[in-house]
């Protein structure tokens, strides 16, 4: 199940599954904590370390499962291992800063929340991108395409049904169809002799 390949339509669809399951978690972990009044009205601190702590542990767990996806989706197109490293490496950096965002915040200020925050979640999702559009390189899946169609096996049926027709003709009659041919006549050298009817002069 966690090992298969998988398709550019299932790629979206668990990376958008997995997106809502970790907002609810992360929802769940602020709720379950300090809630959401207390971190409104909280200031930055000890007080929110227990709900960045959780908030974080749930946001690498989840960092884990993309990377699981994004891993299987990239072994499917045959893709850059490059490109799915740094998208693991940002996504797990996303998360640490994500938490200490919670962490520090202070609510009706914005100069609070990094501006580089958003940067680093557009670069995470150009990368999502690049994993979801890539192509299989033509050629380059030869032993999966080995093991489909097993060229080393035996022919099919009706190639050697045919081979075996083939080779069950005798020669006599073949021999005797090629002598039946009977070359065609040769022409007469020089200039063709005048048609008509009788003598010359008559």
């Amino acid at each position: 199940m966690f090992t298969s390949n998988i398709g550019r339509l299932r790629f979206f669809l668990y990376s958008l599954g997995l997106a809502v399951a970790e907002t609810v978690v992360i929802l769940i972990c602020i709720v379950s904590t300090i809630g959401f009044e207390g971190l409104i009205n909280s200031g930055p601190g000890p007080v929110r370390q227990g709900m960045a702590g959780a908030v974080l542990i749930a946001s690498l767990v989840f960092v884990a499962l993309r990377g699981n996806v994004a891993s299987r989706r990239t072994r499917d197109a045959n893709g850059r291992r490059w490109i799915l490293w740094a998208y693991i490496a940002l996504s797990a950096v996303y998360a640490l800063l994500q938490a200490g965002v919670l962490l520090v915040v202070k609510f009706g200020d914005p100069a609070s929340i990094p501006g580089g925050l958003n940067l680093l979640g557009l670069s995470v999702f150009g990368l999502w991108c690049t994993i979801l559009w890539a192509k299989p390189v033509a050629g380059s899946n030869i032993d999966e395409l080995t093991d489909v169609f097993d060229f080393d096996g035996p022919l099919p049926a009706p190639a050697r049904a045919g081979r075996t027709v083939t080779a069950s003709v005798p020669a006599a009659p073949r021999a005797a169809a090629s002598a039946a041919r009977v070359p065609p006549a040769p022409q007469p050298f020089g200039r063709p002799r005048p048609a008509g009817f009788g003598k010359r002069g008559i």
